[in-house]
């Protein structure tokens, strides 16, 4: 992580570093077999998210086979984007979401040897937006195969920071 990404996730809201980044919350669409976030006491667990964008999945593959390690680290953005949408879900508001821990898993070679790179990229978004709030404890790891033949999945916990007075 550089030294840039840390001072600007330092000023402003997150929504408003979400914007300066070119980026936006997605709408996650339902899903008739599980919900996007579960709230347990403090605990928000966020389901595997795949990384669509306007319901195409953006890529699809091996890492370090048919998907090069650059497009994987942006595929694994796209996803902790919809992670952090369905965490958005559940407590209303960016600025109030804390990231515990991420968990990532990489479609890959099993040869690859650089999930925890993939992974970097994920954990570089979360603190560009969330600051403080974005760092986090994290698992990256190989896999086989994931859902759709998608190259990355990210699946979180969450808690909820509580509202600052106004």
């Amino acid at each position: 992580m550089s030294q840039s990404v840390t001072s600007a996730a330092s000023t402003g809201s997150a929504s408003a570093r979400l914007q300066a980044l070119g980026l936006a919350l997605p709408e996650l669409a339902d899903n008739p077999y599980y919900v996007h976030h579960r709230s347990v006491d403090s605990s928000i667990y966020i389901s595997g998210q795949l990384p669509y964008k306007d319901g195409w999945l953006l890529g699809q593959g091996i890492v370090g086979r048919d998907v090069e390690l650059e497009t994987a680290r942006s595929l694994a953005r796209h996803a902790a984007l919809n992670a952090l949408a369905a965490a958005v879900q559940a407590v209303g508001d960016l600025d109030r979401v804390r990231i515990v821990q991420m968990l990532v898993f990489v479609a890959s070679t099993p040869d690859f040897g650089q999930q925890s790179n993939v992974a970097n990229a994920a954990s570089d978004l979360l603190i560009e937006v969330l600051g403080e709030n974005g760092r986090h404890a994290r698992t990256a790891i190989g896999v086989a195969g994931l859902p759709l033949n998608s190259p990355v999945e990210i699946q979180m916990v969450c808690t909820a920071v509580p509202r600052r007075a106004a």
